[in-house]
């Protein structure tokens, strides 16, 4: 059965960065028009050397979707509809949520001609914008995530918000609000 989003529903950015301190986290939930409504920021997650042996390939989705994106969903109040990460590890937050997630891939990333052969693209990469893919194991977000667009589309980018998100990293970080964990 595919997961329905309501006619309204907010739109989640969750975007994250990989620094020389660490992973950060940004999470933004906006409208349907792109204002927005809550915005946080995690902390800096760095594994060590032990971590990186045990958890091997699985490192970065445990820390991107599971430690800080599960974590910035679950501390916001505004629900999201629909969540939109910049992140292909952070695609497997879908596996702690109820609503999708969908990865707003880069133009020349080699995995969305693979993903997009298994019916899992939203919508196709198209003047100059990046294509927008679900998790494997959730083909029928597909369908549900490409109705959410088609009803945003022309009031908000689907990229917009994730240069908001990097620019508000920045001034935070300006301002002391983000440490090392």
């Amino acid at each position: 059965m595919a997961p329905t989003v309501p006619a309204a529903a907010n739109l989640g950015f969750l975007m994250i960065v990989h620094e020389p301190n660490g992973y950060v986290g940004g999470y933004l939930v906006t409208n349907p028009w792109g204002r927005p409504l809550e915005f946080r920021l995690s902390t800096a997650v760095q594994p060590n050397r032990v971590q990186q042996v045990l958890y091997g390939g699985t490192l970065e989705p445990y820390i991107c979707a599971d430690l800080i994106g599960k974590t910035l969903v679950e501390k916001t109040s505004v629900p999201a509809g629909l969540i939109l990460t910049d992140c292909a590890a952070a695609l497997d937050l879908r596996l702690r949520l109820e609503s999708p997630v969908a990865w707003l891939a880069p133009l020349d990333d080699p995995a969305v001609g693979k993903m997009t052969e298994a019916g899992l693209c939203a919508r196709p990469a198209a003047d100059g914008r990046g294509a927008v893919l679900c998790h494997p194991c959730f083909p029928a977000d597909v369908t549900a995530v490409r109705e959410v667009l088609e009803r945003v589309d022309g009031r908000i980018d689907p990229a917009e918000p994730f240069a908001r998100i990097r620019e508000a990293m920045g001034e935070a970080r300006k301002m002391g609000v983000t440490k090392a964990a």
